[in-house]
């Protein structure tokens, strides 16, 4: 199944080349597939994820992903 993916921040490294941060691309992913799944897919620490939203709501890592969700994941902010 192929869903559409936006990464914020300092996640933007795991886009694929020539991709701007916020840009969304596709993923192809097996059917029944979790948002935990997606983010090892792409080859991003668990450490670095603070959020995930599908279509526009925060959904948990165990979240089972349908064809054609948009996916948004941030890291955690920092600051001082």
């Amino acid at each position: 199944m192929e869903v559409k993916v936006k990464l914020f921040a300092t996640l933007q490294r795991y886009a694929p080349d020539g991709q701007m941060a916020g840009d969304v691309f596709r993923v192809e992913l097996p059917e029944q597939s979790n948002i935990g799944e997606l983010i090892a897919a792409l080859g991003i620490p668990n450490r670095e994820v603070k959020v995930a939203y599908v279509n526009g709501r925060a959904r948990a890592e165990v979240y089972r992903l349908k064809p054609g969700d948009e996916v948004g994941i941030f890291p955690p902010v920092g600051g001082g």
